[in-house]
């Protein structure tokens, strides 16, 4: 059996039991396509994100932390969109080398993408390996309900704009570590209490925060869910919340106007960086992977208890308008003008 087959098999067998718990896959793993049955009465949601070294994990990331995350930006696709996730399929690229480490990184890399798979019942159906640079590309497939997928182009005027969990973590942990495009954001390491026991050497507490925020990232799928009903439009925030609130906004014909005292910061967030520093984090850093969603403000309350719920935070941070782009207002009633909006593949 070729190199090639035997890293299939490793990865079948790993893979085997969720998609036998699932039902729904006839026929997954080892031919040339799966058999796959969808349910009746509901759409198909589908989202697909490639993952390369250098560009979206650092050349020593461990396997389990790109395994997890391949699949985690996928399935914070589709819980903006409302969707239960189901089924996957993963494309390896591998560098050539040795053997043996080549075999260990897919062992880790199983171990990362398979465990947050068993968290949200999906089952790896197919997909590909293949030589090169190391590179992951996911396909990630759901279902929701016919008119009830959180749509982009759905946001109107007088909306309250929401978003879940904490903003600007993960953009931390890459000025920390020295990231091209982060570098001039100041961000310091803290000294904290309770760093020990399953803390990186080198880092303490509250910088270890970030970084599993950066590299563990935790997909909104119950969130998601819950707002089916009663929020109009969602996006997941990849490219920074400017930017992406954007795509909502000029999806939907309208703008928005965000309260900067309003955006939620994790502990960690607000030891390691001056407000303007934060702020700019927050609204620009990206890889967070939190819900942006817009809902009436007559859904307030049923959206907080929907949420709580599904033990999710969650802030109101500003308002749908109908005037041009996406704004940001200071305590004092000042507009702000932050230094970048989100990340650009080719900017």
């Amino acid at each position: 059996m070729s190199a090639e087959f035997d890293l299939i098999a490793a990865i079948r067998a790993r893979a085997a039991a969720l998609a036998d718990a699932r039902g729904d896959v006839a026929l997954g793993i080892g031919d040339d396509a799966a058999l796959l049955a969808p349910p009746a009465g509901r759409q198909l949601v589908v989202a697909t994100d490639t993952l390369n070294r250098g560009v979206h994990f650092a050349d020593d990331a461990a396997a389990g932390d790109i395994g997890w995350k391949s699949l985690a930006v996928n399935l914070s696709d589709l819980a903006a969109m409302g969707a239960e996730p189901a089924w996957c399929t993963l494309s390896l690229s591998l560098p050539d080398g040795d053997a043996r480490a080549r075999a260990a990184f897919v062992e880790g890399f199983a171990d990362g993408f398979l465990e947050l798979a068993a968290r949200h019942r999906v089952a790896l159906v197919g997909g590909d390996t293949t030589r090169g640079p190391l590179s992951v590309c996911v396909t990630a497939i759901g279902f929701v309900e016919p008119g009830w997928a959180l749509r982009r182009d759905a946001a109107g005027v007088g909306d309250e704009i929401w978003v879940t969990g904490t903003l600007g973590d993960a953009g931390a942990a890459l000025a920390l570590d020295g990231i091209e495009g982060y570098r001039d954001f100041a961000v310091r390491r803290i000294d904290g209490a309770g760093a020990g026991a399953g803390v990186d050497n080198e880092r303490d507490a509250a910088s270890a925060w970030l970084y599993r925020r950066l590299r563990r990232p935790q997909p909104r799928v119950a969130a998601g869910r819950a707002l089916r009903g009663l929020a109009r439009a969602g996006i997941d925030v990849s490219d920074g919340l400017l930017a992406d609130l954007g795509h909502v906004c000029a999806a939907s014909g309208v703008g928005a106007c965000l309260d900067a005292a309003a955006l939620p910061a994790s502990p960690a967030l607000l030891a390691a960086c001056a407000a303007d520093v934060r702020r700019a984090l927050q609204l620009g850093g990206g890889d967070d992977y939190e819900l942006c969603f817009t809902a009436p403000a007559r859904q307030r309350d049923s959206i907080a208890r929907a949420l709580a719920a599904a033990d999710t935070p969650a802030a109101v941070i500003g308002r749908i308008d109908a005037e041009s782009g996406v704004r940001v207002r200071l305590p004092d009633g000042a507009m702000w003008a932050p230094p970048r909006r989100g990340y650009q593949h080719f900017g």
